[in-house]
């Protein structure tokens, strides 16, 4: 009997990669993909004044916040088109062409006109780039998590993978720090200039030089070993959706990772590193250069503390570290940020206690003020009134007043009347706004509301202590989800299966806990109120992964 070619040729041997360039490669393309995404996210105050100028300051800041969630909301849809190139070309080539498309996408954000230069046209362009970035990120994670995992041995999986976890890290530290030199050696008025001389743009522009690096670097390696041997053994997936999503078994894998785990990646984690910021900025009056230096320097330290999380599930599996840092984002959420607080604007929360402030308005007058498109215009005396407060970071609590009545804000024994502007328009609109605005301000400083954080009476290192209590959680959560996720799918729909629940947990759940927070928080007028979105989350994957995720440690990847 004859032997076929195939049985008497010898086995193809995949071309190999160095274990330390296959790290660095990853570890660095992702970290300058974070830096392209990070940098939007830290300039959300600019954004809101130089592309929502006519919204004013409160809706402006829920439009830059919405326009943020808009990126993150179509990383799903990036996970799908690029799991299935990944799935059905190779991890090389998929990763390739995402780190092109966010960094294109991203110094061209820097060469948009601002809506002072053009008008509707600049918010429009700019949401058109942010879904670029979305689609472009929504590829990148499961191409740079996998390839690593199916180069590394079993016993080394979670440490190696950390480094890609840990490049999250290095992406907003190095846009924080590109931010601060920039603001720093600018000063602020002439770096959130809406005209070309702005200095924002400059961090959107050293982008490319970031895109130019990780290309290089990326192009020199070869083609996971696990995904080369199953396509030369003919054992490739043809149809990764159905395959992913259309078999129940694998289904349920699906909806595990996305309940047990991307859950809580997804609402603490942005809690942690963009909402703080937002929090400390808007509500307690921080400065926007020490805001990001306080992040900045977690996100230093959350650097090697997901490199040692992971290593540490390596021992003793992924399962108890990820869910010990879950449950530690909930117990001390709340009473983290209360400190903060305290720590932050000690003065302001003094007054707030001595000298509490009502809302008295017609409940249906009163809207939420959540907008993903940015165009909603919130003019009832009660949305206006409740905008100058949060504008103002100042708490209140709300009192229901007769059908039609025109909201008061009381603060202690004064009253001021809103208006509504609803029945006003252009510079008479704008002339009873500010005056309402105005009065609303008097009144607040005349109760002994401060205007801006003290510098010499709040506590950085506290404010730093708590940040870093949330970075312990936040990193033991995401330090062995690398190595967890690609454990849990199999290797023929492993880049499709993957990377859809981490970024419907990342992108819709992460995405728009900022927006959706700060709306709560302005319709309440309880600054904590917005605390509740990442907490309910993330308390639903502390039972789901107590219930239902399987250990993965050690799980051989080849099948």
């Amino acid at each position: 009997m004859t032997e076929t070619a195939s049985q008497i040729a010898p086995a193809k041997t995949p071309a190999t990669t160095p274990m330390r360039t296959v790290v660095a490669a990853s570890a660095a393309g992702t970290a300058f993909e974070w830096y392209d995404f990070f940098v939007f996210g830290s300039l959300l105050t600019i954004i809101s004044k130089n592309f929502f100028a006519e919204l004013g300051a409160t809706a402006g800041q829920i439009a830059a916040l919405a326009l943020f969630g808009v990126g993150f909301a179509f990383r799903p849809l990036g996970a799908l088109i690029f799991g299935r190139v990944g799935d059905l070309l190779g991890r090389k080539a998929a990763f390739l062409i995402c780190v092109s498309m966010m960094g294109g996408a991203t110094f061209a954000i820097g060469l948009l006109p601002s809506f002072q230069q053009v008008g509707i046209v600049a918010p429009i362009l700019l949401i058109l780039l942010r879904v670029l970035q979305g689609t472009a990120l929504g590829g990148q994670y499961g191409g740079a998590a996998i390839y690593v995992a199916e180069h590394a041995s079993p016993g080394r999986r979670g440490l190696l993978t950390g480094f890609v976890q840990a490049s999250a890290a290095f992406g907003l530290t190095a846009a924080l720090a590109v931010i601060y030199v920039t603001r720093k050696s600018m000063g602020e008025s002439a770096f959130a200039a809406p005209d070309w001389s702005g200095g924002w743009r400059i961090p959107f522009f050293v982008s490319v030089g970031l895109v130019a690096i990780s290309i290089w670097m990326r192009s020199k390696l070869a083609e996971s070993p696990s995904f080369q041997r199953m396509k030369d053994a003919g054992e490739g997936t043809r149809a990764p959706f159905r395959e992913s999503f259309g078999h129940r078994p694998k289904l349920k894998l699906v909806l595990i990772a996305f309940f047990a785990l991307m859950s809580a990646q997804g609402a603490y984690w942005y809690t942690v590193f963009f909402y703080s910021d937002v929090f400390m900025e808007k509500f307690l009056k921080v400065e926007g250069d020490v805001a990001n230096m306080l992040i900045m320097a977690a996100a230093i330290v959350s650097a090697p503390l997901y490199v040692f999380f992971a290593w540490l599930s390596d021992k003793v599996g992924r399962k108890p570290v990820m869910w010990a840092g879950m449950t530690l984002g909930v117990l001390t959420l709340f009473p983290g940020f209360m400190v903060l607080s305290a720590a932050a604007n000690p003065a302001l929360q003094a007054a707030s206690h001595r000298t509490p402030v009502t809302v008295v308005a017609d409940p249906a007058d009163c809207s939420l003020q959540f907008d993903v498109s940015g165009k909603a215009r919130f003019l009832s005396s009660c949305d206006i009134a409740k905008s100058a407060l949060a504008n103002a970071g100042v708490a209140y609590s709300n009192v229901a007043a007769p059908a039609g009545s025109v909201a008061v804000v009381k603060v202690g024994g004064a009253s001021v009347a809103s208006v509504d502007g609803r029945k006003l328009a252009g510079p008479t609109l704008k002339t009873a706004t500010t005056k309402v605005t105005g009065n609303i301000a008097a009144a607040l400083k005349q109760a002994g509301y401060p205007s801006k954080s003290d510098p010499a009476k709040r506590h950085l290192w506290t404010m730093l202590a708590v940040l870093i209590l949330f970075t312990v959680a936040a990193t033991a959560l995401y330090g062995p989800m690398a190595a967890a996720l690609t454990e849990l799918f199999p290797a023929r729909v492993r880049y499709t299966a993957l990377s859809l629940p981490y970024h419907l947990g990342t992108g819709w759940i992460g995405g728009f806990q900022p927006v959706v927070s700060f709306s709560i928080v302005v319709a309440t007028g309880d600054i904590y109120a917005g605390l509740w979105y990442p907490l309910v989350f993330t308390a639903i994957s502390v039972v789901a992964c107590l219930a239902f995720l399987p250990e993965t440690r050690g799980r051989s990847l080849e099948h």
